[in-house]
């Protein structure tokens, strides 16, 4: 099975098919997801640092709302749109403005995730 390194927050391991966001809600990453996680927003906005190739490939509609997101780096990808394809490690790093929609959406967390 593959397994999904939140950088900071832990791991899991999940099956195939599974999104990004999915794994981050199974351990309980702060990944945001105001939309629900139906590409509709930015907030769930990530880095892979490693394991790309066992993603899904980018859509236009994820760069579309990708565009409209904060410090988009090449490695940036949506939670929600990027869907495990192969076994592997995959190392996610969770943005600033991931972090603050995940706190703002669930404000029982607040302070108790630190961004590296």
């Amino acid at each position: 099975m593959p397994i999904v390194r939140f950088l900071g927050y832990g791991e899991t391991d999940v099956p195939v098919g599974t999104s990004i966001l999915q794994a981050a809600q199974k351990i309980d990453a702060p990944e945001g997801y105001a939309c629900g996680g139906v590409c509709a927003c930015s907030t769930c906005h990530v880095y892979v640092k490693k394991g790309r190739e066992l993603l899904s490939e980018q859509e236009e509609e994820e760069e579309d709302i990708l565009d409209k997101a904060f410090d988009v780096r090449h490695d940036s990808r949506l939670g929600c749109q990027c869907t495990i394809e192969k076994d592997g490690v995959i190392e996610v790093e969770v943005t600033r403005e991931s972090l603050e929609a995940f706190e703002n959406e669930h404000p029982e967390h607040r302070g108790k995730y630190t961004k590296r």
